[in-house]
């Protein structure tokens, strides 16, 4: 049962060919028995889930209307407040007290969710790796010695594991995107604004506006699932429209050369034959470069992201950065690259006047983008510049990838292909497009897509997804859990 998506676990429950008290003994049962090695749900209410269960069990046998998610075991990403499980995002403080639940978490309980647990995240959000000292570090099921990525880390390995059929999770750089390529597993960045973000930490709790550039979407084992949770989300428009086209009708870009991206030659394999496979199944397939100018989107991109991650340092922090202003200067015009330390002190300590000079920069990109979606259904690109790496927890500046050619790109390479999807506010659904070669050293990594899509083609881009998923596959259990039940 457990190996069903969600859409089949419903099916399931509706049909009362189980009921959802054991659906969800099952799922704890999971939970007991995979959990321990990746450590990716890291708070549990199991009574009032419990509770949960069996009151959708005596709604359904006196045939009361339900919702769409009705008795569907799920866990949620630590940074969404639940009722009796406060979001942590990694930090012993913000889990005390009472708060209710985040807007998304009382849209998926409303529906019928039973919530029993929430999945580990880095602090604040902060990171392409999944780890804390509060709950401590989440691995690949793929590769226990490898990240999960992050910040949905928790989320995707959950999902991976079996042990939820469907996670909500955010991201501002990249974090849907990152744990789905890295796990095997779906999610979709929604266009920005589509989801609300109330009861998302960050930032602090209890704010109430929208952070730029930050999403909340939904995770899960297929693209159908994506619809199903985003139209929960969002209140339902999603669900109505784009039914899956013939993947012979779509025009695609591909989107695998720009100098100044780094991408791992094995990940570059497995989305040239992603392409190929398209090809055959009769799309029209263009590889492009540079569908927008590159330095104005980094540029902008990074000067966006600074001015909301800001808001969560310390006053102590920002100080210092605005006393090195000077000397972060004078580096830049000696030579100092975008990923510096100039660079960044420069972006953190910004004034409002530099902030709409980056909005205006990014509103140009848009418009350049219009005529690249006149000519193209979607934009197939990587996610990031290589698959799951092995734990790295020294300090961010000491912090490289290393390609399978050996080479070694910057940390925040991470940020460089999610950039443009997420600096527009476009949406961007994440697939499964293979695996890495399988050598005595280790590999077959997952290897994920995002399908970038126009400013509120949302449903385009999952019913793409869905129309690759049915000719092609979707989802593989991680090889460790391949036999079990």
């Amino acid at each position: 049962m457990l190996s069903l998506d969600a859409t089949g676990q419903l099916a399931a429950l509706s049909a009362r060919r189980i009921s959802a008290i054991e659906l969800l003994e099952m799922t704890l049962r999971r939970y007991e028995e995979v959990n321990p090695p990746v450590n990716a749900v890291v708070a549990t209410d199991f009574e009032r889930a419990r509770e949960r269960a069996r009151a959708i069990d005596d709604h359904r046998a006196k045939g009361d209307p339900l919702g769409p998610l009705a008795g569907l075991p799920m866990t949620i990403k630590d940074t969404f407040d639940v009722e009796g499980m406060p979001a942590s995002s990694g930090i012993e403080e913000f889990r005390r007290g009472r708060r209710p639940n985040a807007v998304v978490v009382d849209h998926a309980r409303h529906a019928g969710a039973v919530i029993w647990g929430k999945t580990n995240t880095p602090v604040m959000a902060g990171d392409f790796q999944t780890y804390n000292r509060l709950y401590g570090v989440t691995n690949n099921p793929w590769d226990l010695e490898r990240t999960c990525g992050g910040s949905s880390g928790g989320a995707a390995v959950a999902l991976a594991t079996r042990m939820t059929a469907l996670e909500i999770g955010s991201d501002i750089g990249g974090s849907l995107r990152t744990p789905a390529s890295f796990c095997g597993v779906y999610s979709h960045k929604p266009t920005w604004g589509v989801v609300s973000q109330v009861g998302h930490v960050p930032p602090k709790p209890g704010a109430l506006s929208e952070r730029d550039l930050n999403v909340v979407g939904p995770m899960a084992r297929s693209a159908r699932d994506l619809r199903l949770l985003l139209s929960v989300m969002e209140a339902g428009t999603i669900a109505r429209t784009h039914p899956p086209p013939e993947v012979a009708s779509l025009r695609v870009a591909l989107w695998l050369d720009q100098p100044q991206f780094a991408l791992d030659p094995e990940v570059r394999a497995v989305l040239e034959g992603f392409g190929d496979q398209l090809r055959a199944l009769g799309a029209e397939v263009t590889s492009i470069t540079s569908p927008v100018v590159v330095e104005t989107l980094l540029t902008s991109y990074r000067a966006l992201l600074a001015g909301v991650l800001a808001q969560d340092l310390s006053t102590a922090q920002l100080n210092a950065m605005q006393r090195i202003r000077p000397a972060a200067r004078l580096a830049l015009k000696l030579g100092a690259g975008p990923d510096s330390w100039a660079a960044l002190a420069l972006d953190y300590t910004a004034s409002h006047l530099d902030w709409l000079a980056a909005d205006e920069a990014r509103a140009r990109i848009a418009a350049q983008l219009r005529g690249v979606f006149n000519r193209f259904d979607v934009i197939v690109a990587p996610i990031g510049p290589v698959a799951a790496f092995p734990h790295d927890h020294r300090p961010f500046q000491r912090r490289t990838l290393t390609l399978s050619n050996g080479t070694r790109v910057p940390y925040l390479a991470m940020l460089r292909w999610i950039a443009l999807a997420t600096a527009c506010g476009l949406p961007a659904t994440a697939i499964p497009a293979g695996q890495t070669p399988r050598t005595e050293k280790g590999g077959g990594l997952p290897v994920g897509a995002q399908l970038i899509g126009p400013r509120g083609a949302d449903s385009r881009t999952i019913a793409i997804a869905e129309a690759i998923e049915e000719r092609l596959g979707g989802f593989v259990a991680p090889h460790p859990l391949e036999a079990s039940p």
